[in-house]
């Protein structure tokens, strides 16, 4: 199925006329882009340091690999429901405060590589919260009332992915590794608010629908992708979808793409909004930080069960 069943949002113009398309799209598989952000200079530098890192010697990249204790720096063996994918990773959170900043692993020999990354982690926690705020306009919620559900850019994070042709693992290092998944990404739901993707002209990202179709999320020149994480799907009470999305295997190019992660405070509870709820309650309250620890324990290691879901957390009388 073609990206046209995409909505792009044009953050430059009116919002009226825009919002029933972006409903629609968020109630059947939490896709849209926003176009009209004017971050087109932040964005080329971005993506410039970016692949100044992914071209660097690969004893740079591991000289920053992260491990059992700390999920931020280099990787490239990640797990997504048990099975390797292909790609390599490179994760940070916000470098502007110094007791968060302190857990980043930042390479050395990439000139302008933090400096470009800090600008990039700036300006997309700004355009995230836009995209949480037409969110809310597109479920009719009172702008009086402020934002219901929003994130914490100090607990949100950074990824730079960079998908090979292969293995990104050599293979030298293979023996006792999982196998590959049958895609370079493995399908999946953020667990997050939202997630703001930059994605190069490659191609490859599909997300699902309700009725279980594959849609291309095709690159369209100047847009930035958002999609709907966990989070916004508890608090909406299955009203909005949480995306489940996924990459295909590159066959000729590698493929880039940066993901922000807005995520909840790491102290919030999240739990079904009541004014959002018609009839009863689906999901019951869980505590973010847990949750999220969960998952990033299972992107590490194969724990052998099956990874944290919001699923888990449906109340008893709907599970």
């Amino acid at each position: 199925m073609s990206t046209a069943h995409v909505p792009t949002i044009d953050v430059s113009a009116p919002l009226e006329g825009q919002l029933d398309a972006l409903d629609a799209a968020c109630r059947d598989h939490g896709f849209f882009l926003i176009a009209g952000h004017g971050y087109d200079d932040v964005v080329d530098r971005t993506w410039d340091a970016a692949a100044c890192f992914f071209a660097a010697d690969r004893s740079v990249r591991r000289a920053v690999e992260r491990d059992g204790d700390n999920p931020l720096g280099w990787y490239d063996r990640e797990l997504t429901k048990r099975r390797r994918d292909a790609k390599e990773v490179f994760d940070f959170t916000d470098p502007m405060f110094s007791t968060v900043d302190a857990f980043n692993r930042w390479p050395t020999g990439v000139p302008g590589f933090r400096d470009a990354m800090a600008e990039f982690y700036d300006v997309f926690s700004e355009l995230s919260t836009t995209a949480v705020e037409i969110v809310h306009r597109a479920l009719g919620m009172d702008p009086a009332d402020g934002l219901r559900f929003h994130g914490s850019r100090t607990n949100s994070s950074v990824r730079l992915n960079c998908y090979p042709v292969g293995d990104p693992v050599p293979e030298a290092e293979r023996v006792g590794l999982r196998e590959l998944g049958s895609t370079a990404l493995g399908h999946h739901t953020d667990p997050g608010v939202v997630t703001l993707l930059l994605q190069d002209d490659t191609g490859g990202l599909q997300t699902q629908s309700r009725t279980g179709e594959w849609i291309d999320v095709d690159p369209v020149p100047g847009a930035v992708v958002v999609n709907l994480a966990d989070s916004v799907q508890v608090w909406t009470n299955d009203r909005y979808r949480a995306a489940v999305h996924r990459v295909v295997p590159m066959t000729a190019s590698p493929r880039m793409s940066i993901p922000y992660f807005l995520h909840p405070a790491r102290d919030a509870v999240v739990e079904p909004i009541p004014e959002l709820v018609e009839g009863q309650a689906r999901y019951r309250s869980f505590e973010w930080r847990a949750f999220m620890r969960a998952r990033t324990d299972d992107n590490f290691a194969d724990l052998g069960a099956a990874d944290t879901q919001i699923s888990d957390y449906l109340v008893s009388s709907l599970d």
